[in-house]
């Protein structure tokens, strides 16, 4: 987004400010990567009568305005977060579920070799890598060793 407030960009495209979607937007900000329903569970705390599918239109409206943006982090809800924060990577561990970032210009190699092989302009922002974490890397490595040290005792 430009140096607009979220406010000036709403109403700029013809849409009103409104409560909810202050808090909508708020708890995007406080909780980062959150799905709607965590949103939801936010926004709650201060507004109970906000049911679900008001936060999806909220999200829809405010991802259509260019507020936020979401990514899918696993098979389950998509994460949402603002757009002015989305210039990173996610990464997610298969052994411990941790989603953390990583800096976007660590796709650059991928990003030119899609452009040069194919023609294809890639928004790496979008872009989630499924891995291990250095800690869940080092006990399956610690697994795999102890499960072939040959020394044939057992517990």
């Amino acid at each position: 987004m430009s140096h607009r407030t979220w406010r000036e960009e709403l109403r700029s495209r013809g849409y009103r400010v409104t409560p909810q979607r202050q808090l909508v937007l708020e708890a995007v900000r406080e909780l980062e990567h959150a799905t709607p329903e965590a949103i939801g569970n936010r926004v709650r705390e201060t507004a109970e009568g906000l049911n679900t599918s008001t936060v999806y239109r909220t999200l829809d409206l405010l991802e259509r305005v260019g507020l936020v943006t979401h990514t899918h982090l696993g098979h389950g809800a998509p994460s949402y977060h603002l757009t002015e924060d989305a210039d990173h990577l996610h990464v997610v561990c298969r052994g411990c579920g941790t989603a953390s970032d990583a800096p976007l210009e660590l796709a650059d190699g991928l990003v030119r070799g899609l452009a040069a092989e194919s023609g294809f302009r890639a928004d790496a922002r979008h872009l989630t890598v499924y891995g291990l974490c250095r800690e869940c890397a080092a006990e399956e490595a610690d697994a795999a060793g102890a499960g072939t040290t040959g020394t044939g005792a057992t517990a």
